[in-house]
């Protein structure tokens, strides 16, 4: 048991690489062994893609064959297709790890359920089981499965896809210094900020405060990663604003002044960036906060002036800041 909870923190660690990122599928993380060696260490990247599954088994069919496939890995049909050719016993003395519950049903992709049955591996060992009717059911299929390895952290990763079924998933990112302060322009590291604009690339909202829009006039697009800009929704009780802020002028993009928080109520993805007036006035409508910390000390007077006890979830280097996944806990 012990193997198995090392091997399934190592699928949870590649997972948290792609925490939101996946929207509007879950985060999942796979790894695949034979006699104590690990093969191959994936997660899944991006919604419509190969799942965490197939990539691991893709990556360790390469290891064991010491060839490399000559198809986009990340088209799910081709990769079903192509590991559902292969001899029968090839994966007969591996063991797959996954957090999640492998998928039962066909949609933008074929069923990984049905595709681990094909290939009878050793034995298929699962965080947690698949919390969506009509997706759950895939380890019924399988034989030699162990459940809830690990179950707890895997819930957490699946936390955000559980909420955004019925209500606005709402993520506040945050960049500080060391010392907690939040002023004197950019503090993250390229690759931090790259991390930001690949979470903006996929939310269906990024919700900012009027006073930061009028102080800060930013941009808040996706010009790190070169995709569309979000759709922006401003938090305001004044509707007065300058219209040549840059991100009013960004092409393709909607941009609405609300005065009410409602639309929260509604299944989607909402990623919030502002100071401190915006932290308190969202701080009993908060999922989860993603802090960006720099190791720098600044004497920079603006921080975020609020009580709010938090939990970590998972914490990850980029470049040279920490990122931390939190959750705000009691009152």
């Amino acid at each position: 048991m012990h193997f198995d909870e090392t091997y399934m923190q190592l699928a949870l660690d590649k997972a948290w690489k792609y925490q939101g990122l996946t929207y509007p599928n879950p985060a999942v993380g796979a790894v695949v062994t034979r006699d104590g060696k690990i093969l191959a260490i994936e997660a899944h990247q991006k919604a419509g893609t190969s799942h965490a599954e197939v990539l691991a088994l893709l990556s360790a069919y390469e290891t064991l064959s010491q060839t490399t496939v000559n198809f986009d890995i990340y088209d799910a049909k081709k990769a079903h297709q192509f590991l559902l050719g292969l001899p029968p016993e090839f994966f007969s003395e591996c063991t797959i790890y996954v957090t999640l519950e492998p998928c039962s049903h066909e949609g933008r992709t074929p069923s990984c359920a049905s595709l681990l049955q094909s290939l009878d591996l050793a034995r298929v060992v699962i965080g947690t089981v698949d919390p969506i009717v009509g997706h759950a059911g895939g380890s019924q299929k399988l034989k030699n499965v162990t459940l809830g390895i690990l179950e707890e952290e895997c819930q957490a990763l699946l936390e955000p896809f559980v909420i955004w079924q019925k209500r606005a998933f709402v993520l506040f990112k945050l960049a500080q210094t060391s010392n907690g302060r939040i002023g004197g322009g950019y503090l993250s590291s390229k690759a931090s900020l790259r991390h930001v604009h690949q979470l903006r690339e996929v939310c269906d909202t990024l919700l900012i405060g009027g006073n930061t829009v009028r102080v800060d006039r930013p941009t808040l697009d996706c010009r790190f990663t070169g995709a569309k800009a979000p759709n922006i929704k401003i938090y305001s009780k004044d509707r007065d604003f300058d219209k040549d802020i840059p991100l009013f002028n960004v092409p393709d993009r909607e941009v609405d002044i609300v005065e009410s928080l409602d639309f929260l109520h509604e299944p989607s993805f909402v990623m919030v960036e502002g100071g401190e007036g915006m932290l308190k006035a969202l701080q009993k409508r908060l999922d989860w906060i993603l802090i960006y910390q720099t190791p720098k000390l600044s004497t920079n007077d603006l921080s975020y002036n609020i009580d709010m006890n938090l939990t970590f979830l998972h914490q990850e280097k980029k470049d040279v800041d920490m990122i931390l996944w939190s959750r705000q806990v009691g009152d």
